[in-house]
C-alpha cells in the first residue's frame, strides 16, 4: 500500500459496540472469506500473525497492531497462519457520516464546536499495546453480560478504546494543531459577548494569527472570526427561543453591535429574520 488509509466518521452520532470476543487460531487455520459483512470489524493482534486482505489491499498484522476492515468490501484471508496467532475483533457500527480516505486527503468530514470528527487509522501500531489488551478483555466480559448495565459498561469501553486510537496516531505536529483549535475554540466561546480580534487571540494564545487561523481550519474547517461568528448566531437562536428579549437586546447580549448588521446577517444564515425566527419556534 503506498498511503496510509484513514477512517473519519462524524460524531454524534457516536460509532456504537455490536460484539466481540478473543480467538485462537492454530497454525494452518486462517481469517474467514466474507464480502458486505454489514459492520466494520476491528481486529487486533496479541500474538502470532494475521494475514489479511481487503480488496486489492494486503496486510500482516504483527503484536500490537490493530487492523479496522470496512462493512461494504470484501474480506479474505492471503494466507494460512505459520504460527499459533491469538487476535481481538470487535465489530461495531455508525449511523452517522462516515468516510475512508488516503493520509494525504482532507476529506469532507470535519468537526465544529457542536460535532467532532473521529478520525481512525485503518492500520496502527499500538504504543500501549498491554493497556489496548485489557479494554478487549473487559468488552469481551460485558458482551457476555444481558443485564442492562451491561449496554452502558461496554458502550463507555468502547468509546474508550476509539478515543486512544483517535488521540494514538496523530503525530506531534498533529496533535499541537488539534490542541491550539481547541484552545481557541474554548476562548471565543467564552468571550462571544465582547469583541474578539484575530490579534486579540493571537496574544491570548501567544501564537501567531496565521498559525492559529490553519490549525482553526484544519480542526474546524473554519477561521477563527468565521467560527466566533457561527457561535454567535446559535446563541441568538437559544435566545430569540428562550426569551421575550427585544431583537436589539438579543443582538447586544450575543456580541453585535449593531441591530440591522446582526439582522442581516442571522437572516443569510439561516433563512429568515430573527423575529420571523421566533414566530416559527414559539408559536
Amino acid at each position: 500500500m503506498s498511503e496510509e488509509l484513514l477512517l473519519t466518521f462524524r460524531s454524534p452520532p457516536l460509532p456504537f459496540f455490536i460484539e466481540s470476543n478473543r480467538l485462537t487460531y492454530k497454525v494452518g487455520e486462517e481469517h474467514p472469506n466474507r464480502t458486505n459483512l454489514g459492520v466494520f470489524d476491528l481486529l487486533f493482534v496479541n500474538k502470532g500473525r494475521l494475514h489479511v486482505a481487503e480488496e486489492q489491499n494486503k496486510w500482516t498484522l504483527e503484536p500490537g497492531e490493530i487492523l479496522i476492515l470496512r462493512p461494504d468490501r470484501w474480506h479474505y484471508s492471503t494466507r494460512p497462519c505459520d504460527q499459533e496467532t491469538v487476535f481481538d475483533w470487535v465489530h461495531f457500527q455508525t449511523v452517522g457520516a462516515w468516510e475512508e480516505t488516503t493520509g494525504s486527503q482532507s476529506g469532507s468530514l470535519r468537526g465544529d464546536y457542536y460535532t467532532y470528527a473521529i478520525r481512525l487509522p485503518k492500520k496502527m501500531k499500538l504504543s500501549y499495546p498491554e493497556e489496548a489488551a485489557h479494554i478487549f478483555s473487559q468488552l469481551h466480559e460485558a458482551a457476555k453480560s444481558t443485564s442492562h448495565g451491561a449496554f452502558w459498561d461496554r458502550q463507555q469501553r468502547f468509546l474508550h478504546l476509539l478515543q486512544m486510537l483517535d488521540e494514538g496516531w496523530r503525530s506531534d505536529a498533529a496533535k499541537a494543531a488539534v490542541s491550539v483549535a481547541e484552545r481557541a475554540a474554548a476562548y471565543l466561546k467564552l468571550n462571544y459577548r465582547v469583541p474578539i480580534s484575530n490579534s486579540m487571540l493571537s496574544e491570548v494564545l501567544e501564537l501567531h494569527t496565521n498559525y492559529i487561523t490553519r490549525c482553526m481550519t484544519e480542526v474546524f474547517d473554519c477561521t477563527p472570526q468565521q467560527y466566533l461568528l457561527y457561535y454567535r448566531l446559535d446563541q441568538a437562536k437559544l435566545l430569540l427561543i428562550k426569551t421575550d428579549w427585544p431583537i436589539a437586546r438579543v443582538a447586544s447580549e450575543t456580541g453585535f453591535r449593531q441591530t440591522p448588521h446582526f439582522s442581516r446577517l442571522f437572516a443569510a444564515h439561516t433563512g429568515m429574520p430573527p423575529l420571523k425566527f421566533r414566530k416559527r419556534f414559539t408559536s
